[in-house]
């Protein structure tokens, strides 16, 4: 089971963000462990500098806009 963070304070964008990455998961079938993270200092521990980011098992992989449902997708394969 993959462990998803969205990184954010709260925007829409965020919302946005957490919300697909939860639909794609659902269509794939897949379980993953999503987790919302509007602390500013845990956020800023992972270097990201623009929200909405996404880290999958420790690692950063998206930072900034909502990412592409096709990208999501990648991420889960």
């Amino acid at each position: 089971m993959k462990n998803i963070k969205v990184l954010g304070t709260g925007c829409a964008n965020c919302k946005t963000t957490l919300k697909l990455i939860e639909e794609a998961a659902k269509a794939k079938g897949q379980e993953v462990q999503l987790e919302k993270v509007e602390d500013l200092a845990a956020i800023m521990s992972y270097g990201v500098m623009s929200t909405p980011g996404v880290v999958i098992d420790g690692k950063v992989v998206h930072a900034g806009g909502v990412p592409e449902r096709k990208k999501i997708d990648s991420w889960l394969a």
